[in-house]
């Protein structure tokens, strides 16, 4: 086999990436530092790389290039497509990996990648895996990422070939990865490494392998690191003497981070007075970094994509001047668009407005439809992709939309949906919206005869207002700060993190809602799931009626798998 990776070797290396994912899917889904079948990192990989891509296979048929087209063609396209097919966080996060390595392909004008070529791209895809993150964290797929350029570089100044530079990178990626309880500490309380890091693994291995032709190493078949996949429990976190921090692994203390690391916090509707789009050229990666550090700190709702001749820049400023002329040192900014957002309130007609929102189940998608969304199903297992929000919000037919992800591993998949949807002319916004319930909230102020600002706005407002809750029944064992975890149990959890663990679904139930209901509250919401027997959601709401009086009780049948109920307190 060739020590270059050519048009072919690319074909190879996407097939056989797509192969890994779906043959280990089940494995990295099973990497959840949540203890309920939730964690759908590898159903996202790989339904992000099989819909990437079916689209490079349909693109290229219409040519007539199936087979045949050229290395530069073959990049472009599949980092396109995987951008639009990107399903989840880390589903994004791989998008940029292979935009990156496609960047230095198309502008190296590369017919096939030695050694040296592809320290580069992996090095360009790294760097774009962790500037797509507001705040990256350690021991998360960037952390992988990162080891596989530096290993790439060191190989290739040794002047190793392709293949050679491929199998230090995977070595690199494998220690990386096992290294990743150490670095986050949610990883090591579940006793787990990190999912989005073992997929980076898998598609680094897939590459060495096309160029190898390694089919029959004694390890086994992909991924040879298979150890890599099993919990540890020399992995789980361990309290501190004094009970106040946990240890891991050789007594290193380090800080709980409850939240998805790579699950960018959304940016507040109601903060800078002027919106500031514009497109980028002359300008390279290094430029666009300093205006990207310099327009962060100017204001918030960042977005810099693209490249590596054109970028899109928008972001939310007082200082219109201060934004441009980030621009104007970046390169040439064009197509400048400042909008005054009291001034575009009060000056216009109320526009055509939409709602697209994300529903795991038949009977919640039935309520969001008659409140007026359009939905897209969105569940564990089968998370809506960038295209498939991109195509509801163009069904509207609106001229601003608002998205309700309603599902933090949903968040990044919208972000790229709506960047797109500007393409159209058409203006969007993203409601953090994390939970169903939250999302119920949200919809219900809506008024469809005001535009995107003022309704973004409330929702917003009503959305973060909503304590949420569930319960579910675990699926694994695992270690969290509510105590042991054993196959059966019945979690209670209480914003985003298992609170109790109990025997028995109403008194677990009950106590999810005393604890939401600790602060007050007027309105609760109940949620019953796919299999939720009525007599459990009867005797939770009969339990409300006792000792919550006060509040108002609405039943919604959601018929979402994996918790039997969710809850919201208003």
């Amino acid at each position: 086999m060739p020590a270059v990776l050519d048009a072919d070797g690319a074909r190879l290396w996407a097939a056989l990436t797509r192969a890994a994912f779906a043959l280990r899917r089940t494995e990295m889904d099973a990497l959840n530092v949540f203890p309920v079948p939730d964690g759908d990192t590898g159903t996202n990989l790989y339904l992000t790389m099989d819909t990437a891509i079916d689209e490079l296979n349909r693109l290229h048929g219409a040519q007539g290039t199936i087979g045949t087209a050229t290395l530069v063609d073959e990049a472009r396209d599949l980092a396109r497509a995987m951008l639009m097919s990107a399903r989840g966080n880390s589903g994004v996060i791989v998008s940029q990996l292979v935009a990156g390595i496609s960047q230095v392909i198309v502008e190296e004008d590369l017919v096939e990648v030695d050694g040296a070529a592809l320290a580069r791209a992996v090095t360009r895809g790294a760097e774009l895996a962790r500037a797509s993150v507001a705040h990256p964290q350690e021991g998360t797929i960037l952390s992988v990422a990162d080891a596989i350029a530096e290993a790439a570089r060191e190989s290739a100044e040794a002047g190793g070939d392709a293949a050679e530079v491929a199998g230090a990178a995977v070595a690199a990626a494998e220690t990386a990865l096992a290294r990743t309880p150490e670095q986050l500490p949610a990883l090591a309380q579940a006793g787990v490494v990190d999912a989005g890091g073992a997929g980076c693994l898998l598609m680094i291995e897939a590459l060495h392998r096309a160029l190898t032709g390694d089919w029959t190493s004694e390890s086994g078949t992909l991924n040879h690191a298979s150890q890599d996949l099993v919990p540890r429990a020399s992995w789980h976190a361990e309290p501190s003497a004094d009970g106040t921090q946990p240890t891991v692994s050789g007594g290193v203390p380090r800080s709980l981070d409850a939240h998805d690391p790579l699950d960018a916090p959304a940016a507040g509707l109601g903060g800078p007075a002027f919106e500031v789009m514009f497109l980028l050229d002359d300008s390279d990666v290094g430029r666009v970094a300093m205006m990207r550090t310099a327009l962060d700190g100017l204001g918030d709702s960042l977005l810099v994509v693209g490249g590596p001749d054109l970028w899109n820049v928008h972001v939310h400023v007082d200082d219109v001047g201060a934004a441009v002329e980030a621009g104007i040192l970046a390169g040439r900014p064009h197509r400048i668009k400042v909008t005054h957002f009291a001034t575009q309130i009060s000056a216009r007609e109320p526009q055509q407005f939409a709602v697209v929102a994300c529903a795991a189940g038949p009977g919640m998608a039935s309520i969001l439809t008659e409140a007026g969304a359009t939905v897209v199903s969105s569940a564990p297992g089968a998370r809506a992709s960038a295209g498939q929000l991109l195509d509801a919000i163009r069904r509207t037919g609106a001229a601003s939309v608002v998205v309700l992800p309603n599902d933090k591993d949903t968040l990044m998949a919208a972000e790229v949906a709506c960047r797109a949807a500007t393409d159209d002319g058409i203006v969007t916004a993203i409601i953090p919206a994390r939970t169903a319930v939250q999302g119920l909230a949200a919809l219900a102020v809506v008024d469809f005869d005001k535009g995107l600002r003022e309704n973004a706005i409330g929702m917003t407002g009503a959305a973060v207002a909503t304590r949420h809750g569930a319960v579910s029944i675990a699926s694994r064992e695992v270690l969290t700060w509510a105590g042991s975890v054993s196959v059966g149990d019945i979690l209670g959890i209480v914003s985003g993190d298992v609170a109790l663990i109990g025997d028995d679904l109403t008194a677990t139930a009950v106590e999810v809602l005393d604890r939401l209901l600790s602060g007050g509250g007027e309105l609760v919401t109940l949620v019953s799931g796919a299999d939720a027997d009525p007599a459990f959601i009867d005797a939770v709401e009969e339990s409300l009626g006792r000792n919550h009086a006060e509040v108002e009780v609405v039943r919604i049948d959601g018929g979402q798998q994996v918790y039997p109920l969710l809850v919201g307190v208003e």
